[in-house]
């Protein structure tokens, strides 16, 4: 496989995390921070997690978005946060719970396996996925159900690798999230398997409800807009699916400068 300018363009925006909450000086919110040690994934890992106003005010349980770059230094957990709630105040959004898992080994936790030579040079391990999927199904959900009012309605957000991670889990696993939001995720992993397999895991899909939206840059839209292509060849009448391709956007803006409109498409069901 030739590794050409795409692919060193590709296998940079990948691993820059998030949106680098440091340059931007976000306000860090007011949140609960606790860690689990984890036996799926053998090491302590610390979460964060943010409840709007009405969660405290009120007796309602509420539904919980989840997300990887959920740490508060030089991740998206504060930027995230801060924006729900400023949807939540101004009623574009139902009130939700956001929970944030900081990293720890970005690339090994939010990539699948690959067969690809040059995808397994990019860091000491890679492909762990399933492990940190399972972190999440096995022993995160059951925590927050324990210690917050949740419904069962679960989201999951992310960008870039956590992207990558986010389309992987709706086609491997869709049912562990009702809805789905991926900017730039890095479908180029892998040789583009889970664009080349998108069809092999759709025809197996279970029947409920699901949402998806994501959104590919001017660095990545060629790669993305193929999920849309399998998606809309596919057409499964209980999958809502938005793709928004942002050309004027570089990988490291398309989140901040779409997060927005992301948020509402997927969590107002009148979208």
């Amino acid at each position: 496989m030739k590794f050409n300018y795409l692919q060193l363009l590709q296998i940079l925006v990948l691993f820059t995390s998030c949106s680098k909450a440091a340059i931007y000086n976000d306000p860090i919110p007011v949140h609960d921070e606790f860690t689990i040690n984890s036996k799926q994934v053998g090491e302590i890992r610390h979460i964060n997690v943010w409840t709007p106003p009405e969660y405290k005010a009120k007796t309602d349980s509420l539904p919980v978005m989840y997300m990887a770059d959920g740490g508060i230094k030089d991740e998206d957990f504060p930027h995230i946060a801060n924006t729900m709630a400023e949807l939540i105040k101004s009623k574009k959004i139902p009130p939700i719970i956001l929970v944030g898992i900081a990293n720890t080994e970005r690339r090994r936790d939010l990539t699948g396996p690959t067969k690809v030579e040059k995808d397994k040079e990019i860091a000491p391990v890679v492909g762990g996925s399933a492990k940190f999927r399972a972190f999440i199904k096995e022993e995160l959900f059951p925590e927050i159900n324990k210690r917050y009012r949740t419904t069962a309605s679960k989201s999951i957000i992310g960008e870039s690798a956590s992207g990558l991670f986010v389309v992987e889990t709706f086609l491997l696993t869709p049912d562990m999230f009702d809805n789905y939001i991926a900017f730039d995720p890095s479908l180029w992993w892998n040789d583009q398997y889970l664009i080349k397999t998108g069809k092999e895991y759709l025809a197996k899909f279970p029947p409920n409800q699901k949402r998806i939206w994501f959104a590919g840059s001017e660095d990545t839209s060629e790669i993305v807009s193929k999920f849309a292509d399998v998606l809309k060849s596919e057409n499964l009448p209980n999958v809502k699916w938005k793709y928004s391709p942002e050309p004027k956007e570089k990988h490291n803006t398309i989140f901040r400068a779409t997060k927005v409109k992301a948020l509402i498409w997927t969590l107002v069901k009148t979208q």
